[in-house]
């Protein structure tokens, strides 16, 4: 056997391999815009347009006199697609200041779900327990249903969310992630200077 002969049995591919995929990351980024028309479909285009996903999406009018809104975005991706979503968000004309929470410091996020169960007997006594133990607050009630209101980080709506499933969940409605950074530092005042 020749040498080439050897090195086309020893690799299989004509294509080098290449580089190890870097680890996927998700990171929440709170981004000030102006309030104005057509400001959510810009930044949001972004994404969609380079195939970027979106894992939770809130926005909000946060400064009426000022005309600003926030808008938290959680995403996911390796940490040079992070590295484009921040660049591509502070080049968007309405975007006032982006801030990359995952990286910046501490900060508190929460996500609201309202739950729907419709359960009987056992299963709707267990369905009251766990709500307890996850501090969900009961906002309506009928004698087959209930819908809970959950409020806290993705992990416990999730895990709220798994448990409720085989006893009877039918629907739910999430608000989606806001986030805020924790200490003294404002977020807002240091995008308007």
């Amino acid at each position: 056997m020749t040498n080439a002969a050897q090195k086309k049995t020893k690799n299989k591919s004509v294509y080098a391999s290449g580089p190890k995929q870097s680890a996927i990351e998700s990171h929440t980024f709170a981004v000030l815009v102006d309030n104005e028309p057509g400001v959510l479909a810009k930044v949001i285009g972004l994404f969609s347009g380079r195939g970027y996903n979106i894992d939770s999406l809130t926005v909000a009018e946060t400064d009426h006199d000022a005309s600003l809104s926030r808008i938290t975005i959680v995403c996911s991706g390796t940490p040079q697609v992070i590295d484009q979503i921040r660049t591509q968000l502070e080049k968007q004309v309405p975007v006032r200041h982006v801030s990359d929470l995952t990286v910046s410091g501490p900060f508190v996020d929460r996500e609201l779900a309202l739950v729907k169960v419709v359960a009987a007997g056992e299963k709707r006594i267990e369905a009251l327990r766990i709500a307890d133990i996850f501090r969900a607050r009961v906002v309506d009630s009928t004698l087959n249903s209930f819908v809970f209101e959950v409020t806290g980080d993705m992990g416990k709506v999730e895990a709220f969310l798994e448990l409720m499933r085989p006893l009877g969940m039918v629907d739910v409605s999430r608000t989606g992630v806001a986030a805020i950074s924790r200490g003294q530092e404002s977020f807002a005042k240091q995008s308007i200077q």
